[in-house]
């Protein structure tokens, strides 16, 4: 049976999002769960712009296998060979070239005429053919651009040796009707265009990246390019959940074989989130928290007598039963790493141990531990990278008529520093400052914070989110801890870790 091809930019246009700064080592994370989701490409990075992008993207070309790795560059030389220096030891590397077609951007951006951007996209793909014959052509602003000019562009990219053409909304100003029309025109009117699989690429400015990328489907898109979550540039782009899930679903109306792990789907959301610091909506389909809730008594009664009265998915499908009670207090590190294996998840013998005691102080806090409490915790540890920074003590002195003192300890590059104590406007300020004292942090402002209860309950496990400007970057932080603030302090901490990797990186 047919198939679409899922290529995910998650790494390479989802890092572009608003204040979101990925550590080569998160990417790798990210990376790894797309390969067990089994996507066809991955787009890891745009290996030009930042030492920081060319070790993503090396990174994951030397330890993700079994699927097609992808770096961006422009029709430009030297873009080509730092692509390929970072891509050359994937088990199938992709080099993703591009040019803008649209009359606004040859005009004010390029300053290039029609022949001219022809020209550099030929002399483009064929110099990437050099390193492999696995090139994808983009024509940025696509959807703005003249269908006749792209037929021509399109041709002379598949005749220089493309093996995909890209049909961007780049600025996500299509409707679907019309999305769909240009993909067909384009396919009409390409003289070779049975040679290449057909690839859109949807920015959801308009809310309509999805339906786009159907509308496309329909008319002859073979790939759709896709973020987890739909973050990306501005608004996003079409989530990769959604569009995996419509020709799931709705394998009656497309009939395509989808060749994708759904079960990997809440997991993969759950990371990106914490990993980029960007929550999901509670309404945001297929991974939102209301997704598979039901407040309403008539749907309550109708789900109870039937699920498929008010559900058109199984939670399930997706690898949400993270509520199930599996583990206590005396399972031991047997039962611990069955479920590991259950899940997939891979943890080396330090890693393991480190979890275990932290799974077992819980446990000894809970009378009850939850799958969701379990993943929450080996959130904390699925990610390894040089730590300069690690927390040793805590103490907060707070209440109605005291001022805020927090005493803090930390390990630095394993040696244990001088404890501190700073007074806040509230204790977890008085957490921050302490911080900010003992690392000697001088350019650093809160941007966002917020704690989450993993479960219900008031013994829930809490989970803290942070996203803090330094020198002018944000970084963001996450940690689940039975006590809120070590959660706190601990996220702090990963957000200055992370800004010492990302500059150690450039």
């Amino acid at each position: 049976m047919a198939n679409v091809k899922i290529f995910d930019t998650t790494l390479r246009d989802g890092e572009q999002s608003p204040g979101v700064t990925l550590i080569p080592e998160e990417k790798l994370a990210i990376a790894k769960q797309l390969a067990k989701m089994k996507v066809d490409v991955l787009e890891a990075g745009f290996p030009i712009s930042s030492e920081g992008d060319f070790k993503a993207v090396k990174m994951v070309s030397e330890n993700v296998k079994g699927i097609e790795v992808a770096g961006l560059a422009r029709c430009r030389k030297g873009d080509i060979d730092r692509a390929w220096e970072a891509l050359k030891d994937a088990e199938n590397p992709r080099i993703h070239v591009f040019i803008a077609s649209s009359p606004i951007h040859m005009e004010y951006k390029l300053k290039m005429t029609e022949e001219e951007v022809i020209k550099s996209a030929v002399e483009g793909v064929k110099y990437a053919a050099q390193y492999t014959d696995n090139i994808e052509f983009s024509a940025e602003d696509a959807s703005r651009s003249n269908v006749d000019f792209l037929a021509r562009l399109f041709e002379a990219a598949i005749d220089a040796g493309a093996k995909v053409i890209n049909i961007p909304d780049t600025v996500g100003y299509s409707v679907p009707s019309e999305f769909g029309a240009l993909v067909k025109g384009v396919k009409e009117k390409t003289p070779n265009i049975d040679q290449v699989e057909i690839s859109v690429h949807c920015h959801n400015d308009l809310g309509l990246a999805v339906a786009n990328s159907l509308a496309a489907i329909e008319n002859g898109a073979t790939q759709v390019e896709v973020s987890v979550n739909g973050i990306g540039e501005r608004a996003g782009n079409a989530a990769l959940e959604e569009i995996v899930m419509a020709l799931y679903t709705r394998h009656d109306y497309y009939g395509l074989d989808v060749t994708q792990d759904t079960t990997q789907i809440a997991r993969l959301s759950k990371l990106v989130a914490n990993s980029t610091g960007i929550s999901i909506q509670a309404n945001k389909a297929i991974v939102g928290a209301n997704a598979f809730a039901h407040e309403a008594g008539i749907h309550q009664d109708g789900v109870i007598k039937e699920r498929t009265t008010y559900e058109i998915m199984d939670a399930q499908t997706i690898g949400l039963d993270h509520n199930k009670l599996v583990l206590g207090k005396h399972s031991g590190r047997h039962a611990l790493k069955d479920f590991l294996d259950k899940y997939d998840y891979e943890l080396d013998e330090s890693s393991f141990e480190s979890f275990f005691k932290r799974f077992k102080d819980l446990a000894d806090k809970k009378k009850n531990v939850s799958n969701a409490d379990i993943i929450a915790l080996l959130d904390n540890e699925l990610y390894d990278y040089d730590k300069t920074y690690e927390l040793e003590y805590i103490s907060v002195l707070t209440g109605k008529g005291l001022l805020p003192t927090a005493t803090v300890r930390l390990k630095k590059k394993g040696e244990i520093i001088q404890s501190a104590a700073c007074n806040g406007d509230g204790p977890v300020d008085a957490i921050f400052q302490t911080i900010n004292e003992l690392t000697d942090m001088e350019n650093i402002k809160l941007m966002s914070y917020k704690i989450d209860a993993v479960t219900e309950g008031k013994d829930a496990l809490g989970e803290a989110f942070i996203a803090a400007e330094i020198n002018g970057k944000l970084y963001t932080g996450h940690s689940s801890q039975t006590d809120i603030t070590e959660a706190s302090a601990s996220a702090y901490i990963e957000a200055i870790n992370k800004y010492l990797v990302y500059n150690n990186d450039k």
